[in-house]
């Protein structure tokens, strides 16, 4: 089974299901380093702004989505923003690379060469001298069993987060539901191809 790394998941799947084999989702582990780096671009912006630095400091608040973004999705303006961190900021670029070096890991062609390359990614967080990578490091190491079995296995909540999405723009859409009948009614129609029996029709 693969989810995130809630420990109230690990009690209930150890007393529902303690034989399945527990995957730890990769959008989540991703996130937990896309998490680190807005952690190191915030404290080197507060430090731009405490040293008077205003215009770098602007500047760098508007780059968390060009840094948050994977390389294939930026746009030019994001790609020129990216550029300027990488020749102003060395610390908070290689936050960048290591958030892209944990994405990449997931991204091997084999559970081997996947492994291989969480190996090198916890050395080089652990000596990164970046506080949240470190961190993020340690609980890596502490969750690695669950990695290499998503390695190992495929497993991802992919399609049920995008579901999940798709749910909450249906309810953003409709500015909430009086009675949850219908949002599962508009749910089953937008998403599923069905076309529920509506009451009193």
């Amino acid at each position: 089974m693969s989810a995130d790394g809630a420990a109230w998941i690990d009690e209930a799947v150890r007393e529902k299901a303690p034989h399945v084999v527990r995957c730890l989702d990769t959008f989540h582990v991703v996130q937990w380093a896309s998490g680190a780096l807005d952690e190191v671009r915030r404290g080197v912006w507060n430090g731009l702004r405490r040293g008077g630095q205003k215009d770098a400091a602007a500047h760098l608040k508007g780059a968390r989505w060009a840094l948050w973004k994977n390389p294939e999705n930026l746009n030019a303006k994001q790609k020129r923003t990216l550029a300027w961190v990488e020749k102003t900021n060395a610390p908070l670029f290689r936050a960048y690379l290591l958030k892209e070096g944990l994405r990449g890991v997931f991204q091997a062609r084999s559970p081997a060469a996947g492994g291989r390359r969480l190996d090198t990614w916890l050395a080089w967080a652990q000596r990164s001298r970046l506080t949240p990578f470190v961190k993020l490091a340690r609980s890596i190491r502490s969750c690695r069993e669950r990695i290499d079995a998503t390695l190992q296995h495929g497993l991802t909540n992919a399609r049920i987060e995008a579901t999940n999405t798709q749910l909450r723009l249906l309810t953003r859409i409709a500015h909430g539901f009086h009675h949850v009948g219908a949002f599962i009614n508009l749910a089953m129609l937008k998403l599923a191809g069905l076309c529920p029996h509506l009451s009193g029709r």
